[in-house]
């Protein structure tokens, strides 16, 4: 997935999204920030994020989404939104 820039829109909503941490270091990681978008944005949030982020892009947050971010409402949805009908399952950690 390319890099989420920084600027004041973006930098903005990370602030808001993943409120514990500088906001360069949320965009740092764009498939971890999407989790925590998909599970939290507003409509417009996530219009600012979309002019960054392709559908490509969000498939690819999607299949690589770090387990225990999404709800699964939300998982259901963006997949839906995507394409991907029924969900694949939720990311799970592997606890072996």
């Amino acid at each position: 997935m390319k890099p989420i820039p920084l600027t004041p829109e973006t930098a903005a909503v990370a602030r808001r999204l993943v409120w514990f941490e500088d906001p360069a270091e949320a965009l740092s990681d764009p498939i971890r920030f999407m989790a925590y978008a998909m599970a939290s944005a507003t409509h417009e949030d996530m219009n600012v994020l979309r002019r960054h982020v392709s559908d490509q892009d969000f498939l690819e947050a999607l299949d690589n989404a770090p387990p225990g971010i999404i709800d699964p409402r939300s998982w259901a949805y963006w997949n839906s939104r995507m394409g991907r009908y029924p969900a694949p399952p939720l990311p799970r950690r592997d606890l072996r």
